[in-house]
């Protein structure tokens, strides 16, 4: 069965963007092998927000191979975008209603792993409902001191367990973990 993977970059004190959405402080190092965790998925979940910032993306026309062949690697992963909305679109499958049943079923569809790509909304939402099968939060070395929080208003405590560190040369520490689901 796929993996939902919760992929994403904070700061040291816990924000997934700036004030005002930046998220310049973000770095990409080449060893931090990126393109080996794309190469393990084949489907991305997105909150209606951040599809329209990035599920479409392109990068400048001035813009490097490099960036042009990452953005084309992620547009050919299939998309689901979970919104109010019940939008039409030939890019994606926006679900709208009984989010945990469809998400059983993607899971169960086969294939590569599931990139949980946010936003904030989307990620306490999934958290909620214990769908998180692997956090991997990337740390980056820079205090934004506000922003929007990674982790907030959480119905109940999440435990996790760590399973692996990395440390990049940047001074990226990335964490992950797999939830301890409590016996009921």
């Amino acid at each position: 069965m796929k993996k939902i993977i919760l992929d994403l970059a904070t700061t040291l004190d816990g924000f997934i963007e700036g004030p005002n959405g930046e998220i310049d402080w973000c770095i990409m190092d080449d060893d931090m092998n990126f393109d080996g965790f794309i190469s393990e998925i084949d489907t991305i979940f997105y909150g209606r927000v951040s599809y329209d910032a990035w599920g479409n993306y392109e990068p400048a026309e001035n813009a490097a191979p490099e960036e042009v062949e990452f953005w084309k690697t992620i547009h050919a992963k299939k998309k689901f975008v979970f919104s109010s909305q019940n939008r039409k679109d030939e890019k994606a499958t926006f679900i709208h209603s009984e989010l945990v049943e469809k998400v059983s079923e993607i899971k169960k569809q086969g294939g590569k792993d599931i990139w949980l790509y946010g936003g904030a909304g989307l990620i306490k939402t999934f958290i909620d409902h214990n769908l998180i099968d692997v956090y991997r939060i990337s740390v980056h070395p820079v205090v934004l001191g506000s922003g929007k929080p990674l982790f907030e208003d959480l119905k109940e405590r999440l435990n996790l367990k760590l399973v692996e560190t990395n440390v990049f040369k940047s001074g990226v520490v990335q964490l992950i973990y797999q939830p301890i689901i409590p016996q009921k």
